[in-house]
């Protein structure tokens, strides 16, 4: 079975859908010989920020010499982005294998594309006898694919109002499925988040005698400069690679997080912040794709994550400069609620979609902006007007925003179509 083989029966995998429960994956893994018993894992949670701080903690972990698995999810453009071993995406050989050879249990079984997806990650980094693993979940937590191993520790973000028919319709019961991951006596880190969802958390912890550690305490601003007081030193920063106020809370969430289990020095906390591209590969957060004229990459796909982009645009667009959105997101987010922070902060409204059960389509964007007083412009091939719009070279910006499937469509056909000329 060739690369391209495989990855088609894995995609179709998708009309399973998303099956919540643990079941499936429990029994998929016994089949595997159990791979995620060999791993020592930092598992992260959490509704914004799980990419940038699995992004970031991996990342100081590898500048601390430590040969290191990371698994997140979706990708951007590649299959092979989800699975990196210090940077490096899993071969296109060892999946096309691992599909081949589970090829008979999958037409028998019909486990998700997302369970086939983490078992693949967990014997991928168990073959490869990795020092730590940073394992980001899915949906949720509680009932979560990845939710089959003991981690180290357990990192949860951020919680706020998100896949709602899911999840649950209050911060309470969101952070109780996002503290799902939380283990006995295995310590819990958590990142900023309103009261009522750290109270949650804390009591969770409470609950499983695990150590409950706050980030938020060790973390001060000081004008320009941010600071980190760890046990092994204090960080001072200036900047962050990952663009945005809202990345200082991901980063001290990965450094308190090491410092308190395995130890890190000073120097690996700011190595690992300003290798954090190169080490983990991470794209669409906050990314500026293209300078002059300004293009912006980003993932915000609900209120919270939307919020901090916009805080952070201002700081990055020159004053009456003209700003052009184009979103897209997917069908169970808060449209309604998505569009009303929109209205006002740009320009122009493009709207777009791509070929995904779950994505929203044209007519429900539609109907959310039109609620707000906008008539949005439909886009059907937006990498073509990305393409056009560098070229002219136009003093404006253009904020390409919303779900991260649908930046990858994009960015795709960019990178195919890069040598398109108008």
């Amino acid at each position: 079975m060739d690369l391209k083989t495989a990855l088609n029966k894995l995609f179709s995998m998708k009309q399973m859908g998303v099956k919540l429960g643990l079941e499936n994956i429990y029994k998929l893994l016994s089949h595997l010989g159990n791979p995620q018993n060999n791993l020592k894992v930092f598992h992260i949670a959490g509704s914004n920020g799980k990419g940038s701080t699995a992004a970031f903690l991996s990342s100081m972990l590898i500048e601390s010499g430590y040969k290191t698995g990371l698994y997140t999810s979706p990708h951007l453009v590649k299959f092979n982005e989800r699975i990196r071993i210090n940077g490096i995406e899993i071969s296109d050989e060892y999946i096309a294998d691992f599909v081949s050879d589970l090829e008979d249990y999958i037409d028998r079984e019909e486990p998700t594309f997302f369970e086939i997806t983490t078992a693949l990650a967990f014997k991928y980094f168990a073959d490869n006898n990795l020092n730590y693993c940073v394992i980001e979940t899915g949906l949720g937590g509680r009932l979560d694919a990845t939710n089959t191993l003991i981690p180290l520790a357990s990192l949860i973000t951020s919680i706020s109002l998100e896949h709602t028919r899911i999840l649950g319709d209050t911060l309470e019961k969101i952070a109780f499925e996002k503290g799902g991951i939380i283990k006995a006596n295995v310590p819990v880190f958590i990142g900023k988040m309103p009261e009522q969802a750290r109270v949650t958390l804390s009591n969770l912890a409470a609950e499983s005698d695990s150590p409950f550690f706050d980030t938020t305490l060790i973390f001060q601003r000081d004008g320009d400069k941010a600071r980190i007081k760890l046990d092994c030193t204090d960080v001072n920063l200036y900047s962050t690679p990952l663009v945005g106020n809202f990345q200082y809370y991901n980063l001290t969430l990965a450094a308190m997080a090491l410092d308190k289990k395995i130890g890190i020095s000073g120097k690996e906390v700011l190595d690992g912040i300003r290798n954090v591209h190169k080490n983990s590969g991470i794209q669409g957060r906050f990314e500026i794709h293209n300078a002059e004229p300004l293009v912006l990459f980003d993932a915000a796909h609900n209120d919270e994550g939307i919020t901090a982009t916009l805080e952070n645009l201002d700081k990055l667009i020159k004053p009456g400069m003209k700003k052009n959105l184009i979103f897209g997101a997917m069908a169970d987010k808060d449209l309604d609620k998505i569009t009303k922070l929109l209205t006002g902060n740009f320009d122009q409204y493009y709207i777009t979609t791509i070929n995904f059960e779950r994505a929203a389509d044209i007519p429900t964007l539609e109907k959310s902006f039109a609620a707000c007083g906008i008539n949005p412009s439909t886009m059907t091939e937006p990498h073509v007007f990305i393409q056009k719009f560098i070229n002219e070279g136009k003093n404006e910006a253009l904020v390409v925003m919303g779900s991260i499937y649908i930046l990858g469509d994009i960015k795709e056909k960019l990178l195919r179509k890069k040598d398109l000329t108008f």
